[in-house]
């Protein structure tokens, strides 16, 4: 049932945006990520969730990617709901989740917000719904590792909002706790 959630929404994905190029990741993207993903839990957790865990932050990084992009070309373009890229988490096991913020030039003293629903928390910050910090962004890709942490079984949509000299945009994730 997963692989056909995931099957679908790779599909959607591509056709919004068959119209817009969209670059490689680079060759040792999927080997760095393959590296993190392995080194955190004991053998048996690595090994029964390496797939899922890997998979669905990586469909995530590059969902949140790609979904950036095509806000950077057209900011006014409305995000379908079917478009909502989506992630999967045990409970209480932590998970990192890449976003990525595409910027066409360097951004500094620009504000970040992170808003998690009940039962999901960022790791560090135990019982905060939401974390601002101000940090600055480079031209091209900005990686924003989040380890997140279920902590009841009910998910929902975690909220990212980059706010720079009074422009702003959210991107949104959906979490399922499975």
């Amino acid at each position: 049932m997963q692989n056909e959630n995931t099957d679908r929404q790779d599909q959607e994905i591509r056709a919004l945006l068959k119209d817009f190029p969209m670059p490689e990741a680079s060759a040792d993207f999927y080997d760095r990520s393959l590296l993190r993903a392995t080194h955190e839990g004991t053998r048996r957790q690595r090994n029964r969730w390496l797939m899922t865990g890997f998979g669905s932050a990586v469909a995530a990084g590059l969902a949140l990617w790609a979904i950036g992009m095509m806000f950077l070309a057209n900011p006014e373009l409305p995000l379908p709901e079917a478009a909502l890229p989506g992630v999967t988490m045990t409970l209480a096991e932590p998970q990192t989740v890449n976003l990525i913020f595409a910027s066409a030039e360097a951004l500094d003293s620009a504000t970040l917000t992170v808003r998690l629903p009940d039962g999901i928390e960022l790791s560090g910050f135990p019982g905060q719904r939401e974390v601002t910090w101000q940090t600055s962004l480079t031209a091209g890709r900005n990686l924003l590792p989040l380890k997140l942490i279920a902590t009841s079984p009910i998910g929902g949509e975690v909220h990212a909002s980059l706010v720079h000299n009074n422009r702003g945009r959210t991107f949104r994730l959906r979490v399922d706790v499975g």
